[in-house]
């Protein structure tokens, strides 16, 4: 059999097994995980039940900073993360295109498995298909996370009112910005990392703060998005300042090439937190004693100003950040 992934993988038999057990099994092993049973069986948890389900299909499948699968992971962890979750349990779900080499498969399952260990989360029960070749774009995932909230925290958008204030936990764009040099489409080269990771730590640092109101990953759409989500469901206005705004220069440099927006290019390991006034130093305080918070700060606020997104300039003036309407650059997530 050769090293690449044929439709034999997928149809029930032995190849399949062989996948299953000398891929899956071997990088995802746990002890929740059990490939002989059709259904995972879940320990009595404590606390309010959360569930989330992401898919996730990007090119190329590895990149500066992470692949596919490590960014599957984070995405469902920093999904129940933000909701103020602490992730529990994970499924799997992976569409693989006959041709795709198991190397590649290996390493991408490979470093899911040490990003589900990283975070604290097992993988408990999955599944695999395979499609004809041209029918897929290498591997798509699906994973379903299961978290337990403490029954006192209260997060949502209902509890943002004026005067808080809006936290982000480090630079933006620096995911949109490495996938795209990874496609080498543009004739640029960088160093730039993706900077997918779990967020689980900047969230648990904020839990026990009763002026946490609302916490996002500006994943898709990116920090503009996330804006615009808490601008639509209280109908108040949003003033932030780009001084303030954490941006590397690479990304800066490259948006200013290409024509993009990096307020609109997706992150993978970042926090919007929304924060009552006379609690957001203390919530930045804390973000700054951990690795991936240390360049976090204070953004914005929540005012009584035109409904609208305004981004204050560095030069003094005013720029509304417009909804996002058009793809800014094909998925990267």
């Amino acid at each position: 059999m050769s090293n690449l992934i044929t439709l034999a993988h997928g149809n029930g038999g032995y190849f399949m097994r062989q996948l299953i057990e000398e891929i899956f099994a071997t990088h995802l092993q746990n002890p929740g995980l059990d490939t002989n049973t059709d259904a995972a069986s879940l320990p009595t948890l404590d606390g309010q039940l959360m569930m989330s389900v992401d898919g996730f299909t990007v090119k190329p499948l590895e990149f500066p900073g992470g692949n596919i699968g490590s960014l599957a992971i984070h995405g469902t962890v920093n999904d129940l993360a933000v909701s103020g979750a602490i992730p529990k349990f994970l499924s799997l779900a992976v569409i693989i295109e006959e041709g795709l080499e198991q190397t590649t498969l290996s390493r991408i399952i490979a470093s899911m498995a040490e990003a589900a260990r990283d975070a604290g989360v097992q993988i408990i029960c999955g599944d695999t298909k395979v499609v004809p070749k041209g029918e897929g774009s290498g591997i798509y995932i699906t994973t379903t996370g299961i978290g337990v909230r403490a029954k006192s925290l209260n997060l949502g958008l209902a509890q943002i009112k004026t005067q808080d204030k809006i936290l982000l936990s480090g630079p933006i764009g620096d995911h949109g910005t490495a996938v795209m040099l990874a496609r080498e489409q543009f004739g640029l080269k960088g160093n730039i990392q993706s900077d997918a990771a779990s967020v689980l730590p900047l969230c648990q640092a904020l839990y026990d703060l009763p002026g946490l109101k609302f916490m996002r990953d500006p994943t898709r759409g990116g920090l503009a998005t996330v804006l615009h989500e808490i601008q639509r469901a209280r109908k108040l206005g949003l003033r932030v300042y780009e001084s303030q705004i954490p941006i590397r220069d690479e990304v800066i440099s490259v948006c200013e090439i290409l024509g993009y927006d990096p307020f609109y290019l997706a992150c993978e390991g970042r926090v919007v937190a929304i924060v009552d006034e006379k609690q957001a130093d203390l919530a930045l305080e804390r973000w700054h004693k951990i690795p991936s918070g240390q360049q976090a700060n204070i953004i914005g606020l929540i005012n009584n100003d035109l409904a609208q997104v305004v981004l204050e300039t560095d030069l003094g003036g005013e720029r509304v950040l417009e909804e996002l309407e058009d793809d800014p650059l094909p998925r990267i997530c």
